[in-house]
C-alpha cells in the first residue's frame, strides 16, 4: 500500500480552516500544526475519508500545547 501524502484533519478549533493537509513526514504517527501562538495536535485514526484527492487518513484532534517561549 502507497504511505499517504495528505491528511484529513478532524476537531480543534473552528478557525483552523485547513482541513485537507501535506503530511510533514509521510507514516508519522502524530501531527503538530502550529497554529495562533500553539500547536494543535493530532492523532491518526483507523478511519479514512474520501476526498477529492481520493482516501486519505483520518487525523483526529487531541490537544493543544503552547510554543515555548
Amino acid at each position: 500500500m502507497e504511505i499517504p501524502t495528505l491528511a484529513v484533519l478532524e476537531g480543534g478549533p473552528d478557525d483552523l480552516t485547513e482541513r485537507v493537509i501535506p503530511l510533514q513526514q509521510p507514516g508519522a504517527h502524530d501531527l503538530k500544526i502550529p497554529f495562533r501562538g500553539g500547536y494543535e495536535h493530532f492523532m491518526p485514526t483507523p478511519r479514512y475519508a474520501d476526498t477529492e484527492n481520493g482516501s486519505l487518513p483520518v487525523y483526529v484532534w487531541c490537544e493543544r500545547t503552547k510554543i515555548a517561549e
